[in-house]
């Protein structure tokens, strides 16, 4: 029996290898849900950057809108983006489920070549068989593996640590704030009192001030006054209005 699995080596080889990347895909996509699952877990000692992200992301827009109205579809935002590397996972389900249907593919042309050369029956059987059997291994992984049952854990994780826990945190923080300022505002209020009582003195020391500067002002003024009166001009308004005409009529 098993010598009819070989005798068509090549397509058997190819089939097998499509079902057992596809088997891959479906475990590498549960190990990726898993380990997010146990980093959910403890969120507030968490290492994933990823979760770290949605963190970041989820303080920044609590801070900028108080409050965020839809925490799973923000939630869901963010298990849309997981992804192996730089490849979503959407990818990689995809694929599980493409290479499946691959592997069918190449087991039904294998029968029909093997139908068009006239083989019996016991020679194209082997075709069916790994296709049945394939089709089993990846339901039966994909049960296994319950990639729906891990997302709905993974979800509800989140979303309780960012609707009962950050977020509470938040507000407290928020409170905590809003109290250190006003009681950063009462010592200063407090401190303003002596300086209230210090205006009265400094509103003296300008009117001195003012009074100081009138007073050489008006000394300045006599000094000049004095001098114009010790030196008096050589000539009066009307003789030099004279000594101006007779000038001009001597030019002309």
């Amino acid at each position: 029996m098993f010598a009819l699995f070989f005798y068509h080596r090549n397509f058997m080889f190819v089939i097998l290898t499509l079902l057992l990347c596809s088997i891959i895909c479906q475990i590498l996509l549960g190990v990726t849900y898993h380990r997010l699952i146990r980093e959910t877990e403890n969120m507030s000692v968490t290492k994933n950057k990823s979760i770290q992200q949605l963190k970041l992301k989820f303080t920044g827009c609590t801070q900028l809108r108080e409050t965020i109205p839809n925490v799973p579809v923000f939630v869901d935002k963010y298990l849309n983006q997981i992804s192996i590397g730089k490849i979503p996972v959407s990818f990689f389900k995809h694929l599980s489920g493409q290479l499946t249907l691959l592997a069918v593919l190449v087991a039904g042309i294998g029968a029909c070549i093997g139908i068009i050369r006239d083989e019996s029956f016991f020679m194209v059987a082997p075709f069916y068989l790994i296709s049945f059997l394939g089709l089993y291994l990846y339901f039966a992984a994909s049960s296994l593996i319950d990639l729906p049952g891990k997302i709905n854990i993974l979800r509800t994780n989140l979303v309780d640590y960012l609707e009962n826990h950050l977020a509470s945190r938040l507000d407290q923080t928020r409170l905590d704030m809003r109290m250190a300022g006003m009681e950063a505002v009462s010592p200063k209020s407090e401190n303003s009192k002596p300086d209230l009582e210090k205006t009265p003195l400094i509103k003296e020391a300008a009117v001195n001030e003012k009074a100081q500067k009138a007073d050489t002002e008006d000394a300045h003024v006599s000094l000049q006054n004095a001098e114009r009166k010790k030196n008096p001009p050589a000539f009066t308004p009307s003789e030099a209005e004279e000594l101006e005409l007779l000038l001009r009529e001597f030019l002309v």
